[in-house]
């Protein structure tokens, strides 16, 4: 039975079923995987006999009550995958008869101290990963009350060094510290802290340091290691080393295993899980592996620089995943594949053609990547009878002829990569019977025709890249009430003709229309600019097409013409926002509705007939990176409001009919002369033709600077003037006034005088001497 509502609502239905109030006598509660909501209760800590709870798997949020560390007789908590935050309560060290606490994946916060866990030494196991706002302060000498059997703290804050702590964890037997924030080197008295460990997974830090034969002498029982993600650490053992384990998971990816293929592993019979992917290993597969890899359920060798040839036959038990991606593999595919969901054989140099003849050995596949080598030949029909593939990525081959009619048996599709080889014909009609398909690439091929009618059944599609091929017609205006779910759409470089029909509109999850390179005619549809995806100036990851072909192992991408140059985008192609309709023959005025697409970060018009001006609202376009509306025959003066586009970094306006001075001041101060060329009456830095009002400017300069000097000129002597007289006047009438003064001052000045003119005798005298 499924609970939901209340956690509260829920205990008072409980009280009111019990003639003893709050169950008082209550000692086991598990209320694990239901949909609980709200908060943890206080007054579930009246419940002072119960040695059992488990609220785990709900929606429970909040703080974790500080009564929780009252109970006197529990043994077990488990409070993992809810939404708690919140602090750990520090009364949870009184929690004397804890054996196990769990309270991984939540979202709790704050600093754990040495007084979290005083009185807790009955405690076996600890799980508190997935908190990643939880830091561990504890002194370097601290030594817990506890001997723990497992510990989880992965997602957890435990750096930066490695913590000494566990030195006195001698029975420890599950020991999960990824992604915990230790960095440094592994000290040696770790790997003699238990003779009982049987998973060590430290995967994800950022470790680093040799690894040597001694490290793992005494770890007999080990079953799981994972150590993966930390390029620092450097496995350094002999060719005759035999491991004291028979290890089943192993994952060693992006350490240092090489540069040989690493002999030890032929002694390792069990092994089931094998990731050594990313670890500097060349060569080739010694023959013994393919002995040992029968039981492998997963095994990834990708990124490496191994070469050779594979095996005729890859047999595998059950449902594996093979990756062997990103090396140097030469010769044939194997003919013969069994027990493999997934393949993945992509950027390599495979050679022949793909060895489908006997479809019934790959039966089993769901994943199929072959992109990124030299497979010749056409794609067999026998494909249609591998039923259950959801991805196919062929892209990037040299494969020849035409789309198999019998891929729409595939009814599973999900993906569909045929790009970038020399494919021809037409499309099948049979495509159009893949209703799951959410991404479709054959772009840069030969293809030819029109787009079938039937392309309408595929409503689930979130991306068509058709590029670069001869497809003709007109533009199906059902694209706009068909593809509802429509992120990106490319039909760039074919034989498109006619008018933009106004339904693409209706795509409200458009993020990338690239229609350039057709033959498209008439005026741009003023409802094209009403695009919902388009307008939000911050956009965020959130269409499916990022979320669920990501978290399968194939990744999108599309080349997007920006700044003048073809960039291609994989990870980050959520954040590329744009419309590109460049080199087609569409006339009419430039809508000034292209301004409401707030969120437009590429817009390239060039190549056409379009007239009118920029309107002065361009400037509202906050996230341009890149404008073309070059080679068009736009008119009237460059908006200085785009001065104000801090993001645009290219900038293409040339040989359209701009006149005037360019505003060449902020942002558009950072772009020269091949911005602007080809536009006869435009004027102004940073070209040569220099405008006529700044020689008027100079000239007005000048006289105005002459005038300022007759006027400078003109003061000056006045108040020379007007200072004189007052030095001579003033005094006058003030002696004038007072007779006693008078006489004074003129003694005074005959003094002065007498004395002056004596002194200048003396020097006369003097001089004519010499």
């Amino acid at each position: 039975m499924m609970i939901a509502g209340s956690f509260s609502e829920f205990l008072e239905e409980i009280k009111n079923c019990s003639s003893e109030g709050p169950l008082p006598e209550l000692g086991y509660l598990d209320l694990s995987s239901n949909q609980l909501v709200g908060r943890l209760p206080e007054r579930l800590s009246q419940l002072e006999k119960l040695t059992y709870l488990d609220l785990s798997y709900n929606k429970l949020q909040g703080p974790i009550p500080a009564s929780f560390g009252t109970f006197k007789n529990l043994n077990e908590m488990r409070l993992q995958w809810n939404e708690l935050n919140g602090s750990l309560p520090v009364s949870f060290g009184q929690l004397s008869e804890l054996v196990v606490l769990v309270v991984y994946w939540n979202r709790l916060t704050g600093i754990l101290s040495e007084e979290h866990f005083s009185k807790l030494s009955k405690l076996k196991t600890l799980w508190m990963g997935g908190n990643s706002g939880l830091v561990l302060n504890v002194s370097s000498t601290w030594v817990p009350p506890f001997q723990l059997t497992d510990l989880a703290m992965a997602s957890f804050n435990l750096g930066p060094s490695f913590p000494t702590w566990l030195r006195s964890q001698k029975e420890v037997s599950y020991l999960y510290l990824f992604n915990a924030s230790i960095s440094g080197s592994i000290p040696k008295w770790f790997w003699n802290i238990s003779f009982n460990l049987r998973e060590l997974i430290l995967s994800d830090n950022q470790l680093q340091g040799i690894l040597s034969e001694e490290h793992f002498s005494k770890l007999s029982k080990l079953k799981f290691l994972w150590i993966g993600g930390n390029s620092g650490l450097v496995l350094n053992v002999s060719s005759t080393w035999v491991p004291p384990f028979q290890i089943t998971f192993l994952s060693m990816a992006s350490c240092n295993l090489g540069p040989s293929f690493p002999t030890w592993l032929r002694s390792q019979k069990k092994v089931s899980f094998l990731d050594l992917s990313n670890a500097s290993i060349s060569g080739s597969i010694p023959k013994w592996f393919w002995n040992i890899s029968f039981n492998l359920q997963l095994l990834n060798l990708s990124n490496n620089q191994l070469q050779g040839q594979l095996p005729n036959s890859l047999n595998f038990y059950g449902e594996s995943e093979i990756d062997f991606s990103s090396n140097l593999f030469e010769g044939l595919i194997p003919f013969s594949i069994k027990g493999v969901y997934l393949l993945d054989l992509s950027h390599n140099k495979f050679f022949g053609p793909i060895p489908l003849s006997r479809g019934e050995s790959m039966l089993d596949l769901n994943y199929l990547f072959l992109s990124e080598n030299q497979i010749t030949g056409t794609i067999p029909d026998s494909i249609g009878q591998i039923t259950s593939l959801q991805i196919i990525d062929f892209s990037r081959n040299n494969l020849t002829g035409s789309i198999p009619y019998t891929i729409g048996n595939c009814s599973s599709l999900i993906v569909l990569d045929l790009g970038n080889n020399n494919l021809s014909g037409m499309l099948p009609k049979s495509l159009g019977q893949l209703q799951w398909l959410e991404s479709l690439h054959l772009n840069d091929n030969k293809l030819s025709g029109e787009l079938h009618s039937s392309f309408q059944n595929l409503s689930r599609l979130e991306l068509l890249d058709l590029s670069y091929n001869q497809l003709s017609g007109k533009v199906p205006s059902w694209i706009g009430t068909a593809f509802i779910n429509l992120v990106i759409l490319n039909l760039r470089s074919n034989v498109f003709f006619g008018r933009l029909p106004s339904q693409l509109s209706n795509l409200s999850s458009l993020h990338v229309l690239d229609l350039a390179q057709n033959n498209l005619m008439g005026e741009i549809p003023v409802t094209l600019f009403e695009l919902k995806a388009m307008v939000p100036e911050y956009n965020k990851n959130i269409y499916p097409l990022y979320d669920n072909v990501s978290n399968s192992p194939y990744e999108e991408r599309l080349v997007v013409i920006m700044k003048g140059q073809s960039l291609e985008y994989t990870r980050t192609l959520s954040l590329v926002i744009g419309i590109d309709l460049s080199d087609n023959n569409l006339s009419g005025e430039l809508p000034q509705e292209i301004t409401k697409l707030f969120g437009l970060v590429v817009l390239n018009l060039s190549g056409n007939h379009i007239s009118g001006q920029i309107p002065e609202s361009i400037s509202m376009l906050h996230q341009l990176l890149s404008l073309d509306l070059s080679r068009n025959k736009l008119s009237g003066s460059i908006p200085s409001s785009m001065v104000s586009l801090t993001f645009l970094s290219y900038l293409n306006l040339s040989n359209n009919n701009f006149s005037g001075k360019i505003p060449f001041i902020g942002q558009m101060s950072t772009f020269n002369e091949s911005a602007f060329i080809g536009n006869p009456n435009l004027c102004g830095a940073p070209l040569v033709t220099k405008c006529q009002d700044e020689d008027l400017d100079k000239k007005y300069s000048a006289i105005e600077d002459k005038n300022d000097g007759g006027y400078i000129d003109q003061w000056f002597y006045l108040s020379v003037g007007l200072g004189f007289a007052m030095g001579i006047l003033v005094p006058y009438f003030v002696l004038a006034t007072r007779k006693s003064w008078c006489e004074t001052y003129f003694d005074f000045v005959d003094k002065i005088v007498k004395w002056l003119l004596r002194g200048r005798a003396t020097y006369a005298k003097d001089h004519l001497r010499r």
